[in-house]
């Protein structure tokens, strides 16, 4: 991954550090392992991705859940009962690891088809925004077309 710059006069200077592709895979792999988790609907490994003190908002239509036990599961509990089937895809990621912090953040931009129960599909382009610390989501930032399929 290239490092980010912004213009100094004649000479760019790094807004971030390299990253290794190890690195950049390990943090992109628990981003897909979220969405392995939501596209099974199995709520107990979804959950486990999650922090206990972790943030879920929907940006888009100004909604937030606190807490991976208290709003944020019965947030997909609902999920997963609205729909027969949910399916992420045509992942685009961009990741920036802790830089002095304890957290690293990745920006995922992907394709989303809820499946109703009756067949009737829809599909979405979103943009997710996560931070991770100790490998756990605390925050998750979503901005989503269509629907509000998390209400």
């Amino acid at each position: 991954m290239t490092a980010l710059t912004k213009p100094n006069n004649s000479l760019a200077q790094p807004l971030t550090q390299p990253l290794t592709q190890p690195l950049t895979q390990a943090l992109i792999g628990r981003v897909v392992t979220y969405f392995d988790a939501v596209d099974r609907m199995d709520i107990k490994a979804t959950l486990t991705c999650f922090a206990t003190h972790a943030r879920f908002t929907i940006a888009s239509f100004g909604t937030t859940y606190q807490g991976r036990d208290g709003e944020i599961k019965p947030m997909f509990e609902r999920l997963f009962a609205r729909y027969a089937q949910v399916w992420h895809g045509d992942f685009d990621h961009l990741v920036q690891a802790a830089d002095g912090s304890d957290f690293e953040r990745i920006a995922s931009r992907f394709t989303v088809i809820n499946t109703m129960h009756e067949g009737l599909r829809s599909e979405k382009n979103n943009c997710n925004f996560f931070r991770f610390q100790d490998g756990l989501i605390t925050e998750v930032f979503v901005y989503m077309s269509g629907d509000n399929s998390l209400r």
